[in-house]
């Protein structure tokens, strides 16, 4: 006999399908003893609206087995094989409120039931990367995903502008070339980029002109985890994680793609794009590319806001708008997986070759000589013009290839159920050319191993045990080469838990890793220090307009001349605990808080920098080496010991409404961490002479007769320091369905980062909020987003404010079908009202702003 009892009780919502989730309590009598699971039993569904309307493509999971299914059109489903015991029932669907249910299974015959969902209007899509279930409405980690139709409307050429409208993120804003996500003003080595839940394995994070080596325009989605992340990626991801998810391993052969074209005006953009899935039997195959070329974007001003001496209206190729000189770029890629599909899993394969190439702006040297040449030659516009130009000019060319293994199988254990793992190896090469010669060249390879083992339900709680190892080999060769050689490795462990207690879900976590670091030859050169006139020379943060003349500063000042060559070896130990929980108070709203504890170890360039970085205008010092400063003489000397980890203690608190035509997501946050490392302007400066490297091609050494240019520029002095910070905000969203057709969504952030001991962190995003009014019919959707920017008054030293702006965007997208195949037709407007807009958090704002009014229009096909 079965003894069924389901009692219904409506929490959070979802945007992407149906979940349904058995959160089943069975009594073991030891984790190692026999299973008491007795299988046979069947559930039978069907999932309707309020008005009795079938919801269909639901997909039903049964907790801590691996079970799933999914509804049919007319909302039905059924689950079979099911163990015995006590668990909740919990469905989810595009537009509707989650639904959670209790129940309890008594071994034999078959039950059925049927489940009614209630609308919500805000989008919310599962994080599949980790072990806990997370979702924005029913996790107590704040989470955000940008998916589907959204993810492309959204999409950019970087992923940080791409992430730039999800709350609680910003965009460095890099010249639209190397743009990454700020995460509560939080970004670079504290926010980790992954790619299907394995570090990404690039250089972005060592310096924000360094472009993010992953690709969203064949992206299936883009998850964001604000907050720490520890526990699910490691002590990289202290301050957030972006994780881009796409199906290069395939787990199907359905036979499904995409195929996108687009052009904008502001650019000049060419973009093509397509991903496919299909197989046959037990085999999947996935294949994707793409291809982007864009020009020197249009601004509305002059994009330098002090000692701009061009004159713009002669040098534009774009009309009589400015253009943000060097900021034109180049990509391409290609991915081919495969899969063996099982009967309860899979296991596949795939490899990308990712290719870039773009321009940094504000990193051109020796404009004064070639302006001589000019002058010279004006209306000569043979071959050494273009040389000239070219050699003003610094790009980066990128190359990337990533293989990555990915697998999830079912186990017929007593105490685990199922095991996924992900293998990935990256071999990542930059170079900077300058002159036509690799200025600096950047490598990396990576390789990293994941895998999370789920136990069986045990006393009431799922969850799963994760073994996690990185290893990092880092090398820079060239004239900016700020950052030395190094190896970093990890191995961690970690256990994330999860129990449903009645109207409360608890989740928990803890993690232990073991970092070593190792640099065998970190230069320690003598360099000579002074101070600056700031009566005679106006600096503001990073962007410093420097004198032209260097003529008095002699062979002296050769930085490199005397380099004493170091060895660092340090080893790390990590701990992290999170603890959370989620309160269905009332029908219809829930409550979330979630504290936590992580640490960080320091990266190696934060440790070991010694040079000119030109992409950040700036001289880099790392922590280990300390300046000593009298009234006569300032040096360093090298102190290897007293590196301790940074250490974060964080509380968040949600409120949601989860359902009605009205929804809600309050959350507010406040973080402190200990040993923050920074970078601090010292008050002096150095002279660091740049080699342009033009040579002859086929001479690997300068000779007297060689013709050979260097320039000197004259750089702040940042030395990496730790202090106590604390950095505290809110973020808010809500959403009114009208009607069927018609809703707004509004939006807001804040943050506020400062030192314990008095100021504040620099380049930290401003406040933010803004409006979308959406029309969604059968074919035709459009959407309007309005979006303030409030000024930044809270500065560092030497670090100037920024005006605010407003920014009107606007999205028309029409569905039809051509043969069968489904296609639609989009148009975006971005920036209408052509606004000068300057992006706080970027390096380059002072040179380079947001770009001016963008027209873009493509096309794309389903298949």
């Amino acid at each position: 006999m079965l003894y069924y009892n389901i009692t219904q009780k409506e929490t959070t919502h979802y945007t992407k399908g149906v979940t349904v989730k058995l959160y089943t309590a069975v009594a073991i009598s030891s984790i190692l003893g026999a299973s008491n699971f007795a299988h046979g039993q069947t559930i039978e569904g069907k999932v309707t609206n309020a008005q009795g309307t079938p919801v269909a493509g639901a997909v039903v999971v049964l907790e801590g087995t691996g079970k799933q299914t999914t509804t049919d059109r007319t909302g039905s489903f059924t689950l079979t094989s099911l163990p015995t015991g006590d668990g909740a029932l919990h469905i989810s669907a595009q537009g509707y409120a989650h639904l959670h249910s209790d129940v309890q299974v008594i071994e034999g015959g078959t039950v059925s039931d049927s489940f009614t969902l209630t609308p919500s209007p805000i989008e919310v899509i599962d994080i599949v990367s980790t072990p806990l279930h997370l979702s924005v409405m029913e996790s107590s980690v704040p989470v955000s995903v940008l998916a589907g139709e959204t993810l492309r409307r959204e999409q950019a050429a970087t992923l940080g502008d791409t992430l730039e409208g999800v709350v609680g993120v910003h965009s460095s804003a890099h010249a639209n070339v190397a743009s990454t996500p700020v995460i509560r003003g939080l970004s670079g080595p504290r926010v980790l980029i992954a790619q299907n839940g394995l570090d990404v394995g690039d250089v972005s994070r060592v310096g924000p002109d360094h472009a993010v080596g992953s690709e969203a325009s064949t992206a299936e989605k883009i998850e964001v985890l604000r907050g720490p992340a520890t526990l699910f990626y490691g002590s990289g991801a202290i301050g957030g994680v972006v994780n881009v998810v796409d199906n290069r391993v395939p787990t199907d052969n359905t036979t499904r793609g995409e195929w996108r074209l687009e052009t904008s005006t502001v650019d000049d953009k060419k973009l093509g794009a397509f991903n496919g899935t299909f197989g046959g039997d037990n085999f999947a195959f996935y294949v994707d590319g793409y291809m982007r070329e864009t020009e020197d974007y249009e601004v509305p001003v002059a994009p330098e806001l002090e000692g701009d001496d061009h004159d713009h209206e002669d040098e534009h190729e774009h009309g009589s708008d400015y253009v943000v000189e060097n900021s034109a770029e180049e990509s391409s890629g290609f991915t081919f997986g495969a899969s063996y599909l099982l009967d309860d899993g899979f296991v596949g394969l795939s490899v990308e070759q990712f290719n870039r190439e773009y321009g940094i702006p504000g990193h051109s040297h020796g404009e004064e000589e070639h302006d001589d040449h000019d002058e010279d030659h004006e209306d000569d516009h043979d071959e050494h013009e273009d040389e000239h130009e070219h050699d003003e000019n610094v790009f980066a060319d990128l190359e990337q290839t990533r293989i990555q293994g990915k697998g999830s199988l079912k186990l017929n254990s007593d105490v685990f159920n199922r095991v996924n793992f992900v293998i990935g190896h990256s071999d990542y090469e930059h170079s900077e050319i300058e002159g036509g010669v690799a200025g600096t060249t950047f490598e990396t390879v990576s390789n990293e191993v994941k895998i999370d083992l789920f136990h069986n339900t045990f006393a009431g709680w799922d969850g799963a045990v994760s073994l996690h190892y990185k290893d990092n080999e880092f090398s820079a060769i060239g004239s900016e080469a700020f950052a030395p050689p190094s190896d970093t490795s990890m191995l961690a462990l970690a256990v994330m838990e999860e129990r449903r207690f009645g109207d409360v879900l608890i989740q928990l976590g803890a993690r232990i890793e073991k970092v070593s670091l190792e640099a065998d030859s970190v230069p320690f050169p003598e360099v000579e220090l002074h101070h600056h006139d700031e009566d005679d020379h106006d600096h503001d943060e990073h962007d410093d307009d420097h004198d032209d003349d260097h003529d008095e500063h002699d062979d002296d000042h050769d930085h490199d001349e005397h380099t004493e060559l170091l060895a660092a070896d340090y080893d790390f130990t990590p701990i992290s605990f999170s603890a959370g929980l989620v309160w269905d108070f009332t029908e219809g709203y829930n409550l979330g808080v979630s504290v936590s504890r992580s640490e960080r170890a320091p990266s190696a360039a934060e440790l070991l920098s010694f040079g000119p970085h030109i992409g950040t205008r700036t001289y880099e010092v790392g922590a280990v080496f300390e300046l000593h400063d009298d009234e006569d003489h300032a040096e360093f000397e090298s102190h290897l010991d007293g590196i301790s980890e940074e250490v974060s203690q964080n509380i968040d608190l949600t409120l949601r409404k989860t359902q009605g035509d009205f929804g809600f997501i309050l959350n507010a946050f406040y973080n402190r961490v200990d040993d923050y490392y920074f970078q601090e302007f010292s008050g002096y400066y150095v002279e660091a002479a740049h080699d342009h490297g033009h040579e002859e091609e086929g001479h690997d050494d300068h000779d007297e007769g060689e013709e050979h240019d260097e320039h000197v520029d004259e750089l702040p002095l940042y030395v990496f320091t730790t202090e106590d910070v604390v950095l505290h905000g809110f973020e808010v969203q809500a959403a009114l369905q009208h009607n069927a057709n018609f809703k707004t969504t509004v939006f807001g952030d804040y943050v506020k980062a400062r030192l314990r001991d008095g100021g504040n962190l620099p380049r930290t995003s401003p406040m933010r909020f803004g409006a979308t009014f959406s029309y969604q019919a059968e074919q035709l959707s459009a959407h309007l987003d309005v979006t303030r920017y409030a000024e930044q008054n809270d500065v560092a030293e030497r670090e100037t404010s920024t005006d605010g702006y407003t920014l009107v965007d606007v999205s028309v997208n029409y569905d039809f079908d051509v043969q069968g195949y489904p296609m639609s037709v989009y148009f975006r407007g971005n920036n209408l009202t052509d606004t000068e807009a300057r992006v706080h958090t970027s390096f380059l704002k002072d040179i380079a702003p947001r770009p001016g009014r963008n027209l873009s229009f493509g096309v794309t096909g389903y298949f």
